[in-house]
């Protein structure tokens, strides 16, 4: 954030690094039921797939971890803090996209019910899913939250963001300052993957992208 309050652009060219990480697996994505900011535990697959990708992030030596506070995101930043011995703050801002009555539907019940709703959605058309939250309302929340925590690193340091899905798309998408319609360009990651954004000279880069594991479907509400 810059003195005025404006989302800053990561300009300065100190060489920090954001890996941004989805939590692991939880019953409702295996049924591919919509969870936005429900919350939804990690199945025992799940807590497997976070000790395994926080022993892969570990060996980054990450200088600092935030959260969303929803369980299932809570629960994964948790094995990365127990191999770093760094305290994870978490912050409501980083949840999930709201999706009012589509949350707990699963995706035939959504096309089904709100078909023009969800084709919309897929167009990149701007659509209140279920009455919930837009994309650029997510952004508008969890991407100032990245930013204020990555300007506290030192130069060349790393900042791990563990998330949900479709909010770190959005994140990602502001951070790299694409058109909101042009979001759904980026593909969604799988349980327990992640992104890595560098910073540069110009700006913010998306160095790697569903990083961790041989690709694998992508389960959950970012579908």
């Amino acid at each position: 954030m810059s003195a005025t309050g404006e989302v800053s652009d990561g300009r300065s060219g100190r060489g920090r690094r954001v890996i941004l990480w989805r939590h692991g697996q939880t019953a409702w994505n295996v049924e591919r039921r919509f969870q936005g900011t429900t919350d939804v535990a990690l199945t025992e697959t799940g807590a497997a797939q976070a000790r395994r990708a926080a022993r892969l992030l570990a060996s980054l030596k990450p200088d600092a971890i935030v959260a969303s506070d929803l369980s299932r995101a809570a629960a994964t930043a948790a094995e990365l803090a127990e191999l770093t011995d760094l305290d994870v703050t978490h912050d409501e801002a980083l949840r999930e996209t709201y999706a009012g009555v589509w949350q707990g539907l699963t995706h035939e019940e959504i096309v089904a019910r709100y078909g023009e709703e969800y084709a919309a959605w897929k167009r990149g058309e701007p659509v209140r899913r279920g009455g919930g939250e837009l994309e650029t309302e997510v952004a508008d929340r969890a991407a100032p939250v990245v930013l204020r925590h990555a300007d506290k690193l030192p130069d060349g340091g790393t900042l791990v963001v563990v998330s949900h899905g479709g909010t770190i798309r959005t994140t990602i998408g502001r951070l790299l300052g694409l058109e909101s319609g042009n979001w759904e360009s980026l593909g969604g990651l799988s349980n327990c993957c992640w992104s890595v954004l560098g910073e540069g000279a110009r700006g913010w880069r998306l160095l790697e992208h569903n990083a961790g594991t041989l690709p694998e479907p992508v389960l959950g509400d970012d579908t």
